[in-house]
């Protein structure tokens, strides 16, 4: 049967230590109404399992995301997707059409000097319109009880049908969707997990992801929203999320709370966890995770930042718990 869902979400971060409880308080929160409907809704040329349900998802959210001291952003999303399993261990995610629209409802005097200083940054904040196609695969399996393997990839394009329509009615300069411009970007992410029982419920886990995003044309530069970012609870653990990079940029010390641009269009992360049971349900890991996010543009504001197979290793944060 089709399936209606509604979902609230919401999320508090703060960081404490000696001159530092309020580098941190910000908060996002969210509400998504979803539809899915239990077969494909598309042409029959999609291979498609028979055994398993196959699912078209129709999608509305909106978004608001608060950093103290410097910026309230919102964000609205619409799309429809299509899921379905070709064999056993391969499953597919199609999105013909999302569009997302993010806006900077307020900002401080803090963030607009800090924008204004780097035009690189106030591109990736501006608001504007993103028009995406994207495309998932997961090959997940297990070769027998002891070994586990998962591959997630992840392929995305936002802008190009917009731009070729508007090429061919021969708009010229910067095009704008409702007056608004439109974000013209490709991004890759690709994620592989091995897993492997020790014995009884001890496990070492593994896991690589790789990630790139290049704005072109219409965009200037990958929205915020869309970059990518290094540290916190499911990154490198040793550091606070987007405290780390680009690169081996680091902030000058005057300027406060500034994780907000400690973004990056490139990624790499390694980690290698054991796992282990204490008690009952509860669960423990000892962990070593390696990676950071770099710039596929030079910035000159941000030096040291960018990607260079020179300082590649060097660039590399190891964090350890």
């Amino acid at each position: 049967g089709e399936q209606l869902g509604v979902t609230l979400t919401g999320n508090y971060e703060w960081q404490t230590g000696k001159g530092r409880s309020s580098v941190f308080n910000s908060y996002e929160v969210g509400i998504t109404a979803s539809l899915a409907v239990p077969r494909l809704l598309a042409p029959g040329f999609i291979r498609r399992r028979n055994r398993n349900l196959n699912w078209t998802r129709f999608e509305l959210n909106f978004d608001i995301l608060n950093r103290p001291h410097y910026f309230k952003m919102a964000q609205f999303n619409l799309s429809f997707s299509y899921d379905w399993q070709s064999s056993r261990y391969s499953s597919h995610t199609l999105t013909p059409f999302k569009l997302t629209y993010t806006n900077l409802l307020n900002t401080t005097h803090a963030f607009d000097s800090i924008t204004r200083a780097n035009p690189a940054i106030a591109l990736s904040f501006r608001s504007q319109y993103i028009p995406q196609l994207s495309y998932t695969y997961v090959y997940d399996r297990a070769f027998d009880r002891d070994n586990l393997f998962n591959w997630q990839t992840t392929l995305q394009e936002a802008g190009n049908v917009f731009w070729a329509i508007y090429r061919a009615c021969g708009v010229k300069g910067e095009r704008r969707l409702f007056s608004t411009p439109f974000s013209q970007f490709v991004k890759a992410h690709t994620q592989m997990v091995y897993s492997r029982r020790l014995w009884g419920d001890n496990w070492l886990v593994n896991r690589v992801a790789v990630g790139a995003a290049h704005a072109y044309g219409n965009g200037k530069e990958v929205p915020y929203a869309e970059q990518f970012y290094a540290g916190g609870a499911n990154s490198i653990r040793a550091f606070t999320v987007r405290s780390l990079g680009p690169g081996s940029y680091r902030p000058p010390k005057d300027v406060r709370d500034s994780y907000f641009d400690q973004t990056g269009t490139f990624k790499f992360e390694l980690n290698t966890e054991y796992r282990f049971p204490i008690i009952g349900p509860l669960h423990g890991a000892v962990f070593i995770d390696a990676g950071n996010v770099w710039l596929l543009k030079r910035d000159p504001l941000r030096p040291g930042g960018e990607l260079r197979a020179s300082t590649f290793l060097r660039d590399i944060a190891l964090g350890t718990g």
